[in-house]
């Protein structure tokens, strides 16, 4: 029997998945890793601790569903989260940790570059917005803050491209991930001179860019004897965490749309035309030749929670921060839609879409003496799905959206996903995968060895059986404190940056 394997390079962990041909789930195993902050704004990981962490998920998924049950490993496809940025000596020693999407450290750089004359002409090369996220910034800021590093840096690569590298020798880069760099000329699917100038570093300097069904070959011996997997075992490149999102979440049609929410979030459609948002807002990111996923990311997503629940919960086991926020969410249920008028701006990180604003911090607003634990987590919850639907508002410029797909271990809770119908006031439909991206990374190695003629009709496979209504009366309350949360957001712009500047 043949099965496929999918590799998802997560921002907190790796999760592998295995598939048989038909789409359904074998067995999957999950390993995490450590976020660095050693100073304000930085947010770091380390490589090397990333990939041994990767084989070891790997080995054990393999040894124990896979070989065991003598399954043939046909395909292996990676996808990763986007904007990671690794500096790398002519030996392909890192100089350094890997820098992070969810990095600030570039705010002077992306501040100037938005008010620079470039700005326009990049971003519609790009179609990435300019921010301390993308790994244009972030080579700026090596540029001027570290011209040592810079200077003996002979390769900036993502996340992905090391791993890959380090299993077969290639130095790759999918057209998903390399056009989510800001780097990309999204275009013509080759480096953009006028970034690239921007940066002060030549296309050489970066991976090859080669199209998300590309193999860059074989595993290296060693590896392949570790896993104990066939040496006609294809390797696939891969996509985008985000991208594969959106293909495993069916979601295909002009009217449809699909929420994730994991450590991060975003909502994005799928189409044929980039997005042209005036405002330089939206992203514009390739999936394949002819398709673009479109949308807007956000940093205030499930780590949000997390944070309240390191900050704020219970532990009756220790360590156990899962029972925690299940904890959590079941208070919040107890409390009343609105958390008795209690708002909640889920900046934490600072944000990307739609303010596009890396000072911007969390608020709690309209706190009284008689509000609970309960309120307050209602209320995170609440602040960071309004954020959500304020970037699906952003899309409704450009689109009809009739219909949402959620996907993701936090957008997938039941709970969460009924305050998304509410809020949205829209239909909302759960996969039963929760992880769209390993099923996306299925679809295009299904389709590879022809399962499926293309990704469309792989996309369209897609089975969305669970189907969630907006309870009316719920709807109007939330339009209520939405517009107080987006009102709110824009008024503090001024006090965000006064606070930083302290």
């Amino acid at each position: 029997m043949d099965c496929i394997i999918s590799i998802e390079l997560g921002t907190n962990a790796v999760r592998v998945y295995a598939f048989d041909l038909q789409g359904q789930i074998i067995g999957s195993a999950r390993g995490t890793y450590p976020t660095f902050h050693p100073y304000p704004d930085y947010s770091e990981q380390d490589p090397e601790q990333i990939f041994i962490t990767m084989l070891y998920v790997l080995k054990n998924l393999l040894n124990e569903k896979i070989h065991s049950k003598k399954y043939r490993v046909t395909a292996m496809c990676f996808s990763a989260s986007m904007h990671s940025l690794l500096a790398v000596d002519k030996n392909g020693a890192p100089l350094g940790n890997l820098i992070t999407w969810a990095d600030n450290r570039g705010q002077k750089e992306a501040s100037a570059l938005r008010g620079s004359p470039l700005a326009e002409e990049i971003y519609k090369a790009t179609g990435t917005p300019i921010h301390p996220m993308s790994p244009l910034v972030k080579i700026a800021w090596l540029k001027d803050q570290q011209p040592g590093v810079f200077a003996r840096t002979d390769k900036f690569m993502s996340l992905k491209s090391y791993i890959i590298q380090q299993l077969t020798g290639r130095i790759v880069l999918d057209h998903s991930l390399s056009s989510a760099t800001g780097l990309m000329d999204i275009h013509k699917r080759e480096w953009d001179p006028t970034a690239l100038g921007y940066a002060g570093i030549r296309a050489d300097q970066l991976p090859e860019t080669v199209p998300i069904n590309y193999s860059p070959g074989k595993l290296l011996n060693q590896y392949r004897v570790s896993l104990g997997v066939p040496s006609a075992m294809k390797i696939l490149v891969g996509s985008s965490d985000g991208c594969f999102a959106t293909l495993g979440a069916g979601v295909w049609d002009q009217h449809k749309a699909t929420i994730t929410i994991e450590d991060s979030a975003a909502v994005r459609v799928i189409g044929k035309d980039v997005l042209s948002d005036g405002k330089r807002r939206l992203f514009n990111y390739v999936l394949d030749d002819t398709h673009y996923v479109s949308g807007g990311p956000s940093n205030s997503g499930g780590v949000v929670f997390e944070w309240f629940a390191k900050q704020f919960g219970d532990f009756r086991n220790a360590f156990d921060l899962e029972t925690c926020m299940e904890d959590l969410i079941k208070e919040a249920a107890m409390a009343d839609p609105g958390a008795e008028r209690l708002l909640f701006l889920p900046y934490l990180l600072g944000e990307r879409a739609p303010i596009w604003n890396a000072q911007a911090r969390g608020v709690f607003f309209g706190v009284n003496i008689n509000h609970e634990r309960k309120h307050f987590a209602r209320a995170v919850i609440e602040g960071i799905l309004y954020e959500m639907y304020s970037i699906e508002r952003m899309l409704l410029e450009h689109r009809n959206i009739k219909e949402i797909s959620v996907n993701g271990s936090f957008a997938s809770i039941p709970f969460c996903t009924q305050l998304i119908a509410d809020i949205f006031n829209l239909p909302v439909r759960v996969s039963a995968n929760a992880s769209s991206v390993s099923m996306g990374a299925y679809l295009l190695a299904a389709t590879d060895i022809g399962v499926y003629k293309n990704i469309e009709e792989a996309s369209r496979s897609v089975s969305l059986a669970e189907t969630y209504r907006p309870n009316v009366r719920n709807s109007k309350v939330y339009a209520g404190y939405f517009s107080v949360f987006e009102n709110l957001t824009g008024k503090l712009a001024d006090d965000f940056e006064a606070l930083a500047n302290l």
